[in-house]
């Protein structure tokens, strides 16, 4: 036994930096401090724009994400699932490993009628990994489901640049696409539904060979297609200079072009000046329109697009829908290397005894700075900063307020409310 007890003794010090799940992670009151400012801009944009907000159940069936191929295969072998016993038959669910899909189940069952529903949240999803990375992820999300039209794109893309522009990031580099275009492509050259997932999956890793393959099965193809798929264009001009040659081969691309041409043209015109590239964002079976993605000095903070034909897989009416996600972990990782803004200041209020009245006195006083707009904190801890530190005394002056600059004694905490307003 006593060997025994030296083993877990030795486990249990091995496991005092790593109780910890694989994959997950604390937030100290920095990093929460960094979230929470994430999210309350993100709300504020939102909100502004008419948006509301929802949440919806970390634990969803697994069936949701598997039966109408919502989610693609590579995402499904990292979802976490398990059966959920319930009376005498088990389901199998799983931790949300996205909040689109469930966010068009709650539209499809309590929603649904045709109308515009103008939706965010704040939320985490799961997903496994193989390595110590991540698998848990903060994601922001809107979405818009109902007939916009490309002009619900474009105001998605606004959307987006309004939510991260308070937050006083390095420049966001805008990209944009259309999966219309590279389906349109691939579908002319014979592809299945499935060997075009294969091929985009390839595009996106950079293996132009797919190119090739592409032109091998329609010789008759006299378009600048390696100009489509390797180059990163700009603007307006990089699209009209592709759709001629490109919609005279493959005339379905004029759908897409178009749509995409809509956007950019929008965006340019309020001094938004977008990336073009054809291969952008994963989940080729996901995508039925405009595709976007954010960068941050080359971190992907905000994907997203159109997703057309999920309310119906899921198993509401068939109804248009687009939005985006806002990946919250990159962003707090960036604002913690700019310089701390002042915090608010904080008062801390004490007294210079300890009888029960006395401290009646302190938490009483509290109640009047905070009502007036004050953090007013009657216990430091460890992240206590106080400018201003108010002292209670039984005797007449009952209050002395000090500060780095000195001290001064008041009768009435009115008095000290409007010492500490003209000081602002």
């Amino acid at each position: 036994m006593g060997g025994d007890v030296s083993f877990m003794g030795s486990r249990m010090s091995e496991a005092t930096a790593t109780q910890r799940s694989r994959g997950m992670r604390d937030l100290l009151p920095d990093e929460m401090d960094r979230l929470r400012a994430v999210e309350d801009a993100f709300a504020a944009a939102c909100r502004a724009w008419g948006y509301r907000e929802i949440r919806t159940p970390v634990i969803e069936p697994l069936h949701l994400f598997t039966s109408a191929g919502t989610l693609s295969p590579r995402t499904l072998d990292r979802v976490y699932s398990f059966l959920d016993w319930d009376g005498w038959s088990g389901e199998r669910v799983v931790l949300r490993p996205d909040s689109t899909i469930p966010a068009a189940r709650l539209y499809a069952e309590r929603l649904d009628g045709g109308r515009v529903a103008k939706l965010f949240y704040s939320q985490n999803v799961f997903r496994f990994t193989d390595d110590d990375s991540s698998r848990e992820e903060w994601q922001c999300g809107v979405e818009l489901m109902g007939d916009t039209g490309a002009r619900g794109d474009l105001e998605l893309v606004l959307l987006a640049i309004e939510s991260l522009r308070p937050l006083g990031l390095p420049a966001v580099t805008v990209r944009l696409s259309h999966a219309g275009i590279v389906r349109a492509v691939l579908a002319a050259a014979g592809m299945t539904p499935d060997e075009q997932s294969a091929a985009y999956d390839r595009l996106l890793d950079g293996d132009m060979s797919v190119v090739d393959d592409v032109e091998a099965r329609v010789p008759q193809l006299n378009a600048p297609l390696r100009m489509l798929f390797e180059i990163e264009g700009s603007g307006s001009g990089y699209i009209a200079n592709l759709r001629g040659p490109l919609t005279d081969a493959i005339p379905a691309l004029a759908t897409a072009f178009d749509e995409l041409a809509f956007v950019v043209a929008a965006l340019e015109a309020q001094g938004v000046a977008p990336k073009i590239n054809a291969v952008l964002a994963r989940s080729f079976e996901y995508y039925s329109g405009l595709v976007m993605r954010f960068d941050i000095d080359g971190e992907r903070v905000v994907t997203g697009g159109r997703y057309d034909e999920l309310i119906g897989l899921v198993g509401g009416k068939p109804v248009p829908a687009s939005g985006f996600a806002l990946y919250v972990s990159p962003i707090i990782e960036m604002l913690a290397a700019k310089p701390r803004a002042p915090t608010a200041r904080t008062v801390v209020v004490q007294t210079d005894g300890g009888d029960a009245g006395l401290l009646a006195t302190v938490y009483a006083a509290a109640q009047r700075l905070r009502e007036a707009g004050l953090h007013v904190e009657t216990v430091e801890g460890m992240h206590t900063a106080p400018g201003y530190r108010l002292i209670c005394r039984a005797a007449s002056p009952h209050f002395t307020l000090e500060s780095p600059s000195g001290s001064e004694r008041f009768d009435r905490i009115e008095d000290v409310i409007a010492k500490l307003a003209a000081s602002r």
